[in-house]
């Protein structure tokens, strides 16, 4: 099932008796086991019949055995198993599985893997009606600016394309961390405002709406040489905050998308959008920058971008600081 489906099903008070969340993005496994541990019984039932055990302190039977108590003055009994890849035997679950206890809602948070779908216990849960089982797989990069946008939406509120880009690129694709500064964000905004923009970005995350590896992108695509510049000697100042690896690989990114578009036989923009994976408002930069470079200087310029790559990290470099080597490594691009 989705994480979509399991909500919607959970939010109508629809309960399984197994669930089996697994995956390498733990935010979605996390958001059910809290949802349901919020909300299936009420305040006054969970002393008495809601538990939560650790895979690493617990063992299959101590689980099977808590599965199969009944509750106690209650229609359900929650069972919550977190860091469940830590335990042992895991298969041996299959018993239970296929016979659940249906005053029981067992949940397993299974995290960072995904079980084997040739063993048995997967197979036992193919045959079930009464287990929903999540793959909660990690985003790429390329799709955490549409979840931003799509997180924000379900809760009333805005972001340009360009910020939520911005935050993707500072933040990586760990959804925890970026709904933890999402919700920073929001609750920052004045009541009567629900959009989220660059300044408010800059103010309250610390990045320089200015001077980030996405506005160094658009420079370089524009040719701009004085803002590619003053922006690269911001990055020479603050290495912490602006590290050459994460600049280098943003940056091979771009070029990447510029040349791909150049061989794309339908250039329209919902076209383009979805081959680059980009949001449409993107294209007519790519569209622009693929103007001023030519495919064969892009494959020059991959090429500059692995070069420095390495001397970033010390293969065939002097000892040039990272400043000065992506000053070089800018001025080849531009030149």
């Amino acid at each position: 099932m989705s994480f979509e489906q399991i909500m919607s099903e959970l939010k109508k008070r629809q309960y399984r008796s197994v669930y089996f969340l697994m995956g390498e993005e733990p935010y979605f496994i996390d958001v059910i086991a809290d949802y349901i541990a919020e909300n299936a019984l009420p305040e006054q039932e969970k002393a008495f019949n809601q538990t939560i055990l650790y895979g690493k302190d617990t063992s299959v039977y101590t689980v099977v055995d808590a599965a199969k108590r009944y509750p106690m003055m209650s229609q359900h009994q929650i069972l919550i198993v977190k860091e469940a890849q830590n335990l042992k035997d895991i298969d041996k679950l299959q018993a239970y599985v296929e016979k659940p206890l249906h005053s029981t809602i067992l949940v397993i948070c299974y995290k960072y893997k995904s079980l084997d779908k040739r063993s048995k216990l997967y197979k036992t849960f193919d045959k079930s009606k009464d287990v929903a089982v999540l793959e909660s797989k990690k985003l790429y990069d390329n799709q955490v600016p549409a979840w931003i946008t799509a997180y924000l939406t379900e809760r009333g509120y805005a972001i340009a394309p360009a910020a939520a880009t911005l935050l993707t690129e500072y933040l990586g694709s760990e959804l925890s961390k970026v709904v933890n500064e999402l919700n920073k964000l929001m609750i920052t905004l004045p009541v009567n405002d629900k959009k989220i923009t660059l300044e408010l970005i800059e103010k309250n995350i610390g990045i320089s709406k200015d001077y980030n590896v996405f506005e160094f992108q658009k420079a370089l695509g524009d040719k701009d040489v004085l803002k590619a510049n003053r922006i690269i000697d911001y990055f020479a100042r603050n290495p912490n905050s602006n590290p050459m690896v994460m600049v280098i690989s943003s940056l091979y990114s771009y070029f990447v998308k510029i040349l791909t578009y150049h061989y794309l036989t339908d250039k329209s923009q919902s076209a383009a959008a979805s081959a680059l994976k980009v949001n449409p408002f993107f294209v007519k930069d790519y569209e622009a920058a693929s103007r001023k470079y030519p495919a064969k200087k892009i494959i020059q310029i991959i090429s500059i971008l692995r070069e420095y790559d390495l001397k970033s990290k010390g293969v065939g470099s002097s000892s040039a600081s990272d400043g000065d080597l992506m000053r070089e490594m800018t001025y080849k691009i531009l030149h």
